[in-house]
């Protein structure tokens, strides 16, 4: 990351949205030197708090509990043995179902349409942007939000764009929502912006009206370049952030 475009972010966000948490960000490496392994085995959504709040992790096959956990950070292509029935109506006496779909027919269709990786490096290292080294490249930019800075991130993604759906919102595991698909959206020719951490099993582990908004690098980049030119120095945002 080069410390000028780091620093011109800083001093953006705290003009424009001041106050508000800074995001995070994340990068595959095979060798994670100034990074610390999370503490305990526990939910991955949960582990990055200590992100959020200037500690940098890094996580491997290893350090990731859940089999979900594993293949939306690209660890592993495998799922828990009749995941279709977990993500439905479970089965009776042996599992109980979420009931996030309606059957297990329908799991097995959107398993079929949802995108997986494989980790490009064996460490997915975690850290807050005021936190990146020179030499860190992030693959993308994931804040933690309520509505009004969600309102403008949203109207921010769009700004240079035509295509109404600049920010997309797909069905997935709350951790799917700020690697798997902002990581695939990077690759893209005209990356887009992911709204997520609706995955109600997921909410406990952060903050009430919280939501996540994650942006691949490429797009990032772009938005902050544009933010002095942005609706973010009209009168309409200056009544929303009195109240950020």
């Amino acid at each position: 990351m080069e410390p000028a475009r780091k620093e011109q972010f800083l001093t953006l966000w705290n003009k424009y949205f001041p106050g508000a948490d800074l995001p995070i960000t994340f990068f595959y490496t095979n060798q994670p030197r100034g990074a610390e392994p999370p503490d305990e085995h526990q939910c991955f959504l949960a582990q990055l708090a200590d992100v959020r709040r200037g500690r940098t992790l890094f996580f491997s096959v290893d350090s990731v509990v859940c089999s979900g956990g594993k293949r939306y950070l690209g660890f592993s292509q495998a799922l828990m043995p009749k995941f279709e029935y977990f993500l439905s109506c479970g089965i009776p006496g042996k599992m109980e179902g979420e009931r996030y779909k309606k059957s297990p027919e329908l799991v097995k269709e959107l398993l079929e349409k949802a995108p997986t990786f494989v980790a490009p490096a064996p460490y997915a290292v975690f850290k807050r942007w005021d936190c990146l080294g020179p030499d860190d490249q992030p693959e993308a930019v994931i804040f933690f939000a309520r509505p009004d800075v969600l309102s403008g991130l949203f109207t921010l993604a769009g700004f240079e764009e035509s295509d109404p759906e600049a920010v997309v919102a797909p069905f997935c595991a709350g951790c799917g929502s700020i690697v798997c698909y902002p990581y695939l959206e990077g690759r893209r020719e005209q990356p887009r912006a992911v709204l997520g951490l609706f995955d109600v099993s997921a909410r406990p582990w952060v903050p009430a009206e919280t939501l996540t908004f994650a942006i691949p690098m490429r797009k990032f980049e772009r938005m902050v370049d544009d933010m002095d030119q942005s609706f973010l120095i009209t009168g309409s945002w200056e009544r929303v952030k009195a109240r950020l």
